[in-house]
């Protein structure tokens, strides 16, 4: 297990902010800081929805569920209904209660119930002892009402059955892959709606506003993840007067994510850049194992970089297929190779796994003279078990109907902008792999279904901005410098763009840094509990650092769990002090074949 955080100097100095201190102190006497309203349209669409009764039961041990319904359209308020699936923890302290903590971990497609479910394994003691943690599934996603993109499992598989692979590398896959594509986000198009056209961040925005009046809380407190921090910024413009606190941890800029005039024919990931953040934290991870040298880093035999790039050719060229008498017939592919670097990179551990796979492809690839069948053996079995291990976090599919790439592509090609040819996205994602060598075509690839000629759903409601208006309390960006899929620079962009926020970094690893570094995460307790900012250019230290003598428990501990297609598995409440996991961002967007 992770050991549990300890006090931080940015907590010691925030213990002596009293409750009553004011977010913008400067000039709150001045009314200089009055917050922007909530635009009339949108007041009118949400408030004259009555707060649904919560009725809720006892449900997975130590939680409460309950459904609620509210509209598909907000401008048609006795309409066509969505059930949406809501969990809450209650807190621990309720004579000291300080109201809700929503939670989302991401995707878009993860599921709201099952973070909030999680919530006492990697929450800080302070949070848990005064919100009720709750959590809910998206409208499309998880137990609330699903999108469903094709009639049948069957229909669906025969889609799925080219797009199960990383991402095409050979002429042939990547014929296959575009086809495939064009087949799934037709079908999104036609039997997904009307839900998938109603399936935008905005309306996820509106939503959790009629959640938020229906636990009684006047403003809203959040804490979102990865995609989790586009409906937080969503939220805050769309709402801007109605913010107590929002944290938002592995961030995108709202601005990357839905396009512009200017940037509407680009790839999402050329906006975003995700690949480009994978490429810089691999590079510094071989850098590092060159500089460790080989007692502490297996893979520094000559040069890391060069003989990554080595193995990256020969796997190009041909990939290694081979039996293990345990696991069965074993193929790795360079997509294979890639997708589950990038698999390793999301947690702050990862880098013991790249450098072990690394070195067993490099002597399998093309064994050294004298490498005896023994090592060849022991390596062959070491990497097919290792790939097993990865392929097996994901989603199964088939049997019975699995809507979770139905529900990621209900979300990001409702909300972003995209070229419109499918056809193009070769050639775009082969530039991409030149800006960000190995995980350009990675992280390009998964939108070719959003392609505008493809994907031709939409939501008339969809917000597009403003994504700079002035909140009733700042905003609290957290980016860390080596995360592999929300690039550094997007928390850096966005922190810019709404007034009084404030950017905490860290040189943590690994997808998100809460739960990485005892400082990120005690800094975003006292935010969420006190409303207390960590001082202007704070950076962290993230607790694991590649190849400093990590201890065992510690590596064995620090992966995100990742719930199963079905959501959430019943588990024990931990006791109180009970050492801490890391959260369950979700990920969806990791490129991994079955």
């Amino acid at each position: 297990m992770r050991p549990g955080p300890v006090p931080s100097g940015i907590v010691a100095a925030v213990l002596a902010v009293s409750l009553a201190t004011p977010l913008w102190p400067a000039a709150a006497a001045t009314g200089a800081t009055r917050p922007d309203r909530t635009s009339a349209v949108e007041a009118r669409r949400v408030d004259r929805v009555p707060a649904p009764a919560l009725d809720w039961y006892r449900c997975l041990d130590y939680a409460e569920c309950t459904t609620v319904h509210v509209p598909l359209d907000y401008d048609q308020p006795t309409g066509s209904q969505v059930e949406l699936a809501v969990l809450r923890v209650k807190a621990r302290d309720q004579r000291h209660r300080i109201g809700t903590l929503f939670v989302n971990p991401g995707g878009p497609g993860g599921q709201g119930t099952a973070i909030a479910y999680f919530a006492p394994y990697f929450l800080g003691e302070g949070v848990l002892d005064r919100f009720d943690i709750v959590g809910f599934d998206p409208r499309g996603v998880g137990f609330s009402d699903n999108v469903k993109c094709f009639r049948s499992p069957r229909e669906q598989s025969s889609a799925l059955a080219d797009l199960n692979v990383p991402f095409p590398f050979t002429r042939a896959e990547t014929t296959a892959y575009v086809a495939a594509a064009e087949q799934y986000g037709r079908a999104c198009s036609s039997t997904g709606r009307p839900l998938s056209g109603a399936m935008s961040t905005a309306e996820a925005a509106r939503d959790m506003d009629v959640l938020r009046r229906a636990v009684g809380d006047r403003k809203l407190t959040y804490l979102g993840f990865s995609y989790g921090t586009a409906l937080g910024q969503y939220y805050a413009n769309m709402f801007p007067d109605r913010v107590r606190a929002l944290a938002l941890d592995g961030v995108i800029n709202p601005i990357s994510w839905t396009g512009t005039a200017t940037t509407r024919d680009t790839i999402l990931d050329d906006r975003l850049r995700s690949a480009d953040g994978a490429y810089k934290a691999l590079h510094e991870i071989l850098v590092r194992c060159d500089r460790a040298g080989g007692t502490a880093c297996v893979f520094a035999l000559g040069d890391p970089v060069a003989n990554f790039a080595l193995i990256a050719r020969r796997l190009r060229a041909e990939p290694l297929v081979y039996e293990d008498p345990d696991l069965g017939l074993t193929t790795v592919t360079y997509a294979d190779f890639v997708g589950s670097t990038l698999a390793m990179l999301y947690d702050p551990a990862g880098y013991d796994g790249i450098v072990t796979m690394a070195l067993n492809l490099l002597l399998l690839t093309e064994p050294p003279a004298g490498t005896s069948a023994a090592a060849r053996r022991k390596a062959r079995h070491a990497l097919a078990a290792q790939l097993h291990r990865l392929r097996d976090r994901l989603p199964g599919r088939d049997f019975p109907y699995d809507n979770s790439l139905d529900a990621f592509l209900g979300v990001t090609c409702t909300d972003t902008q995209s070229p419109a040819d499918a056809a193009s996205w070769p050639a775009r994602t082969a530039r991409a792999d030149r800006r960000a060598p190995y995980f350009g075509r990675a992280w390009a690839w998964s939108t070719v279904a959003c392609a505008s000629d493809t994907w031709t759903v939409r939501d008339e409601d969809a917000y597009t901005g403003p994504f700079d208006r002035r909140t009733s309390a700042p905003v609290l960006f957290v980016g860390d410098y080596y995360d592999p899929a929300t690039n550094y620079q997007e928390a850096v962009s966005a922190s810019r763009l709404l007034p009084g926020s404030r950017l905490l970094s860290s040189d943590s690893w690994g997808h998100t840094a809460y739960g990485t570094s005892a400082c990120v995460t005690d800094a975003v307790d006292a935010y969420l509990l006190r409303q207390a900012l960590p001082a202007a250019g704070t950076v962290c230290t993230g607790d694991i650092q590649p190849f400093e003598g990590v201890p065992a428990a510690a590596l064995a501990a620090a992966t995100h769990p990742v719930p199963g297609a079905e959501g959430i598995a019943v588990r024990p409440s931990p006791a109180k002090g009970a050492a801490k996991k890391l959260p369950p961002v979700d990920p969806r967007g990791i490129p991994i074949g079955r």
